[in-house]
């Protein structure tokens, strides 16, 4: 997985005060167990990525935010306030939903003024609120168009207009981009984390899909099976994974299961420095810190090569039948043994994660 840079306008976060605080969450539907003592803190100003399969409890996890389900157990505070008591029209929250959810019959305008019309507030603050959300999300030479007559990815913006132009402190997206083409999708993944850069409301963001989760957050908390794996910027959960889990899930990598004797790893055909107490062990080595070079750690063959347009993908055998991956640049051949060798500080220790049941319920599609 390529680590790719946003640029970020100056919008502070502060750490120091969160804006929402989740503490000991867990929510069971019978006897299904959805979510397990959940706890986090959500920064203000910060876009937050819950990313996770299907399963594993995410977007009930957004649903509770909500307040479209209740937790079995925990609570929730937002700005000193408990937040899990009040019902969802209290809360100063919006959604925006996987299917965007427009009235079909209201123009673009109207859709975004709904929320205040139903507020009731006065015709001159409605449209210049619709005005400038409109402006914001680049959608104001479309106020008079039906939704069925603009695009998936207007329509996107569309529903992002309607739920921030009444001011939430709190923006919560389920998977919003899912419906998009891979094209349009990645565009509006920058044009929507330059947008919550621009207004400073705290986004959370739902999604299975590691590279847009990578690419949006300032932080990524990753869930299995209803448990809080880790929480971590993207370049740290990918670089210093704690479990084999998030070693696996974010992006590709390659488990080095052996055990440390004096200071080295003995992982197979593999060996090198591990400053780790002796016992058992387990790393994750990525593929891209592999390379062809001497003097070499371990010797292999090849056993296939996938194209990836800059780079391959090669499967290689060690001579004690451990197979591991290779991401390297493009060559014309390669013949006979390859000799490979990578730096021990990119052999990450990681924990080995033990099975648990899946958190699956008639109520959790994602």
């Amino acid at each position: 997985m390529r680590m790719t840079n946003v640029p970020h306008a100056a919008v502070p976060i502060d750490k120091d005060t969160p804006l929402l605080s989740v503490r000991n969450l867990a929510k069971s539907f019978g006897k299904n167990p959805v979510l397990r003592d959940i706890s986090l803190e959500v920064a203000e100003g910060e876009f937050l990525t819950i990313l996770g399969e299907s399963g594993s409890g995410k977007t009930t996890l957004l649903r509770i935010l909500a307040g479209f389900e209740s937790p079995t157990s925990g609570e929730l505070w937002m700005g000193g306030e408990r937040l899990d008591l009040l019902p969802p029209y209290r809360r100063r929250i919006n959604t925006v939903f996987q299917n965007y959810a427009l009235f079909p019959h209201l123009t673009v305008a109207e859709n975004v003024a709904y929320g205040l019309r139903i507020a009731k507030l006065p015709q001159p603050e409605i449209q210049s609120r619709v005005q400038a959300a409109l402006a914001m999300a680049k959608m104001s030479a479309h106020a008079l168009a039906k939704p069925s007559r603009i695009s998936g990815g207007q329509q996107q913006r569309v529903a992002l207009a309607r739920a921030l132009v009444n001011r939430p402190r709190l923006l919560l997206l389920d998977e919003p981009l899912s419906a998009l083409d891979a094209n349009l999708r990645r565009q509006m993944q920058i044009e929507l984390k330059s947008l919550q850069r621009e207004v400073g409301i705290t986004f959370i963001f739902v999604t299975h899909d590691q590279e847009e989760a990578m690419v949006m957050s300032d932080r990524i908390a990753l869930l299995r099976s209803g448990e809080l794996e880790q929480i971590a910027p993207p370049r740290e959960i990918y670089t210093r994974p704690t479990t084999s889990y998030a070693a696996q899930f974010i992006g590709r990598t390659n488990l080095l299961r052996g055990e440390v004797r004096g200071g080295i790893a003995l992982c197979g055909a593999i060996r090198f420095p591990a400053p780790l107490p002796d016992g058992p062990a387990l790393f994750s080595l990525r593929p891209e810190n592999i390379r062809l070079g001497t003097p070499a750690q371990f010797t292999a063959r090849l056993l296939d090569r996938v194209f990836h347009g800059s780079s391959e993908l090669l499967r290689v055998e060690c001579s004690d039948g451990q197979v591991l991956t290779v991401s390297t640049a493009l060559r014309e051949e390669y013949a006979g043994d390859l000799q490979f060798k990578f730096s021990p500080a990119d052999a990450v220790p990681v924990r080995e994660t033990t099975a648990a049941p899946p958190a699956n319920s008639r109520q959790e599609h994602a």
